[in-house]
């Protein structure tokens, strides 16, 4: 079967974040991301895409924070309430009833029960016709130890991490299984002689 390339969703499983921000004048928003994805490793910024008309991406331009939160699979409710199209002056977090977590290095509070935080800074806004990438330092980063094991990995098992699967008309919601295989880096690396 062939679909039209705008339907890249449709085959590609994306993570699923809720990004908090709070405006200048105060108002806490909730907004759910998939477009979002760490910069290479070992690097510590991420790059999340954006249409230009988005609370979120207005709220980034005018503080220049933001904190990325890992949902588990248990928040779709949330998710889902944080992803209507309320108004500027409607606080999200009021909305979906989640529970804001303060943060260590910036204003926007986190939301409890995450699996983890990541408190940003922006660092650039490459902005073209329809949608903007925004790339933000994480500079604090902090897993729920509900979700994590003694090494600092997610256990994926506990956390089971939100993703999507977009179809024609709906979102499948979804999250990871381990597929049993474990592979350290430095099994891509092909030792030369």
């Amino acid at each position: 079967m062939q679909l039209s390339p705008h339907k890249r969703e449709n085959v590609l499983p994306l993570p699923v974040v809720l990004i908090s921000t709070v405006s200048k004048a105060g108002i806490r928003n909730a907004a759910p991301w998939g477009n979002i994805t760490p910069i290479l490793r070992p690097l510590d910024e991420i790059v999340l895409a954006s249409w230009l008309r988005r609370d979120t991406l207005d709220n980034i331009r005018e503080t220049g924070e933001f904190v990325v939160n890992v949902p588990p699979a248990t928040m779709v409710e949330e998710v889902m309430i944080c992803a209507r199209n309320f108004p500027p002056e409607v606080d999200e977090f009021e909305e979906a009833k989640l529970t804001p977590r303060p943060s260590t290095a910036v204003a926007p509070p986190g939301i409890e029960g995450s699996i983890a935080w990541m408190e940003c800074r922006l660092v650039e806004e490459i902005t073209r016709e329809k949608y903007a990438l925004v790339i933000g330092r994480v500079i604090h980063l902090e897993v729920n130890d509900r979700y994590a094991t003694a090494e600092g990995n997610m256990d994926l098992d506990a956390a089971r991490p939100l993703c999507m699967v977009c179809g024609n008309d709906e979102i499948r919601f979804t999250y990871p299984v381990d597929a049993g295989r474990f592979a350290p880096y430095s099994e891509m690396f092909i030792r030369r002689s």
